[in-house]
């Protein structure tokens, strides 16, 4: 919005040159981390009054750990506060003619939707397990799939017109079109190599990707502030990445596919971790509020797309490693407590609880413990992913 303000003023007269700072993405990205931070800090207190009028409590489970109990009632759905710093910040500060930006925020609004509406029949309907799994899993899948479609597509393509075009010829061709490499898998440190995927290979991952990561990030909110700095610092590591890919001279020189439109997701990257940092001030422990599905559904949805479009699938999956090994602890328990009970009759468990936070938890760490040390993993994680732009 902002940018269009810029560049009509600039037509004016020439007394307006100045206005030519806003179209470096750097200044933008800036102005939308410090956009979304002083939004979230200056309206946070009010929202965590309203929640609170609302009665919209925390429900905690009763198989929940005994140290938790301490926290029912305390305000969640605080991921409202960060999908309206996202959606204020990145509406003044995109370029929003970028087809790239409103894909981004489609999945995470949407996805933030489904979210609201599991956090809502928690606190209203008193149900703490809100949502069923398979009605989730449904909308889930139908943002995943629909985004899918348009990104298998407009990955090659710059315009809206010509993705329509691309979709009609691949359908009357009978599904085969062959996709450029750029579309494929990128391989991290590796020079120019990547797997083909084909349309469907291309949508199948997007889809598991998207879904995926939300439901991880969902997983890992479990403690006072354990998911939302993992996601600012996976975050900002992708707006790097999209930073890279969006530039001819420096996706050339680090030898990474050039995606025209993709550097603008810095802007969205870059509203996304002023406002998760803005939303940390009040959920550090003792946390003043909860983020809720409504946050954490919506963020790791927006991590997935932007990672897709960036082309780095297998690097997300490095950078937000705590998120997989959370989601992974999850399947490994429920899944292994399945099967010995059909063979022996009895469940059995692998951890002392799941997902893995709570083993460490159930094991003597202290909440805030976990907490800092799952951090530290996670800067090591993006450190590491970071050094796959020059690492080839």
């Amino acid at each position: 919005m902002l940018l269009s303000l810029a560049q009509w003023l600039q037509t004016l007269s020439p007394e307006f040159g100045f206005f030519r700072v806003f179209q470096y993405l750097t200044f933008r990205a800036v102005m939308a981390a410090s956009t979304a931070l002083l939004i979230g800090l200056i309206s946070g207190p009010a929202v965590i009054r309203r929640l609170r009028a609302l009665k919209i409590g925390q429900p905690i489970r009763g198989y929940a750990m005994e140290t938790h109990l301490s926290k029912s009632g305390t305000p969640t759905m605080g991921g409202v506060l960060i999908l309206l710093c996202i959606a204020i910040s990145t509406l003044l500060w995109a370029d929003l003619s970028n087809r790239f930006v409103w894909i981004v925020m489609l999945v995470t609004f949407g996805f933030g939707a489904i979210g609201w509406v599991d956090d809502w029949r928690k606190v209203v309907h008193k149900d703490p397990e809100g949502m069923r799994s398979r009605e989730k899993y449904f909308w889930q899948s139908l943002i995943g799939l629909v985004a899918a479609l348009y990104l298998v597509f407009s990955i090659s393509e710059s315009s809206n017109f010509k993705v329509l075009e691309l979709f009609v010829t691949w359908v009357e061709s009978g599904f085969d079109v062959n996709l450029p490499p750029k579309a494929g898998l990128m391989l991290p440190f590796f020079k120019e190599v990547s797997y083909p995927l084909g349309v469907f290979g291309f949508v199948i991952l997007t889809y598991l990707v998207i879904v995926g990561s939300s439901n991880a990030v969902n997983l890992t909110d479990g403690l006072d502030g354990l998911a939302i700095m993992p996601v600012v610092l996976v975050g900002s590591s992708l707006g790097v990445f999209a930073y890279v890919t969006g530039s001819v001279v420096y996706s050339k020189y680090l030898l990474f596919p050039h995606i025209p439109g993709s550097g603008e997701l810095l802007i969205f990257c870059s509203a996304l971790a002023g406002a998760g940092l803005a939303f940390l001030w009040f959920n550090t422990h003792p946390a003043q509020v909860f983020m809720g599905d409504v946050g954490a559904l919506a963020l790791g949805g927006a991590l997935g797309t932007v990672a897709v479009i960036v082309r780095q699938e297998i690097v997300l999956s490095i950078m937000g490693g705590i998120f997989v090994v959370e989601a992974l602890s999850v399947m490994l328990q429920v899944s292994w407590f399945k099967y010995t009970r059909r063979r022996y009759g009895e469940g059995r468990r692998l951890l002392k609880m799941a997902p893995l936070h709570h083993h460490f938890e159930k094991s003597g760490w202290k909440e805030t413990q976990v907490v800092v040390r799952f951090w530290i993993v996670t800067i090591l994680l993006c450190l590491f992913g970071l050094t796959t732009l020059k690492l080839r």
